[in-house]
């Protein structure tokens, strides 16, 4: 059930419970960004006024198994909204949908302004201002993420350095296809584990893309689906990837910004002093090694027919990409 009328119809009643008897939904619009997920659009017109909201939603409100890659919509609700009451930059969720709302597996949240497209975060001109605080603004708004009390959050997996490490290494064995510069690369971290540190929050794929920015700069992290707990210096590094920075490699934070701003807003804000370049740069490159495994499982999908579309066949080729990264990065020449 994705036709917009019947989305529209699901709509009717949550109006008037978010927002009264007299409320009601227009301006519905189904908006293109959100790659596992629907990303609607739409507002409530009251007496009172109107205010946008935004419907994420599972593709036609069907859930598809829970697992550590993805933790389900109504987990992922409740992670923002106990990641806002520490004060993280994050939506502000509505309601949770129910069987009763008949629109399946989705939550409603307020709509925020600003931008996600990365080319134009980082190129246009009105967000100039914005670029030069943006690192240190994300270092603050991941110290805070990291801050969230454990006994307010919902059951979450849990994903360490050596977990994911043994996880991605499983996976990429099983295709029995050798990539040499993977293979050098899960060597390499292996024997350059960083020592744990104390399990927190993870947003899990914090980066252009799924973050909100305005001409000042953040406004909020967006799709909380990978959200996890584990070592936080894995939201810092993720942000870092060599494929995250959208062609802009002199500027290690999201092609914008400086890694000494990132880890300078992140410890101004409360996060771990113990988190150094040296461990986000392990992190740096073990990130790759997992978006190349991933997009290697992505291209499976698309041989196999599991997952036909084109996106999973453009994807797919980004693992060549990534054998890149890997090798300047471990000849430290990236």
């Amino acid at each position: 059930m994705s036709d917009i009328s019947d989305i529209a119809h699901g709509l009717d009643a949550l109006a008037r419970r978010i927002a009264g008897a007299d409320a009601r939904p227009t301006a519905l619009r189904r908006l293109s960004g959100g790659a596992s997920q629907e990303i609607w659009s739409f507002d409530i017109e009251t007496d009172g006024g109107s205010h946008g909201y935004i419907l994420r939603r599972a593709p036609g409100g069907v859930q598809l198994g829970v697992s550590a890659q993805s933790i389900g919509l109504n987990t992922e609700a409740g992670v923002i909204n106990a990641a806002r009451k520490a004060g993280a930059a994050a939506p502000v969720v509505t309601h949770i949908c129910d069987e009763s709302d008949g629109l399946g597996a989705a939550y409603v949240m307020e709509r925020l302004s600003g931008e996600t497209i990365a080319r134009k975060i980082l190129r246009d001109d009105g967000f100039a201002k914005a670029r030069p605080v943006l690192a240190a603004q994300c270092g603050a708004a991941l110290a805070r993420i990291h801050a969230t009390p454990p006994d307010t959050l919902p059951e979450l997996p849990f994903s360490g350095a050596i977990e994911q490490l043994d996880r991605y290494e499983e996976v990429y064995r099983s295709f029995d296809t050798p990539r040499p510069i993977f293979d050098l690369a899960f060597r390499h971290l292996r024997d350059r584990a960083p020592r744990p540190l104390a399990p927190t929050l993870v947003h899990g794929d914090f980066r252009l893309g799924n973050i909100m920015v305005g001409p000042e700069g953040l406004v909020a992290a967006l799709d909380w689906e990978l959200a996890h707990v584990g070592d936080p210096t894995e939201d810092l590094s993720w942000i870092c990837m060599p494929s995250w920075r959208f062609g802009q490699m002199d500027k290690p934070v999201g092609g914008f910004g400086e890694l000494a701003d990132l880890l300078g807003g992140y410890r101004d804000a409360g996060g771990d002093p113990r988190i150094d370049e040296a461990a986000v740069r392990w992190w740096t490159i073990f990130g790759s090694l997992k978006w190349g495994t991933m997009c290697l499982t992505m291209f499976r999908a698309f041989e196999s027919g599991a997952d036909a579309s084109v996106e999973r066949a453009a994807i797919g080729r980004r693992a060549s990409e990534t054998e890149l990264d890997l090798m300047l990065m471990l000849t430290g020449k990236l």
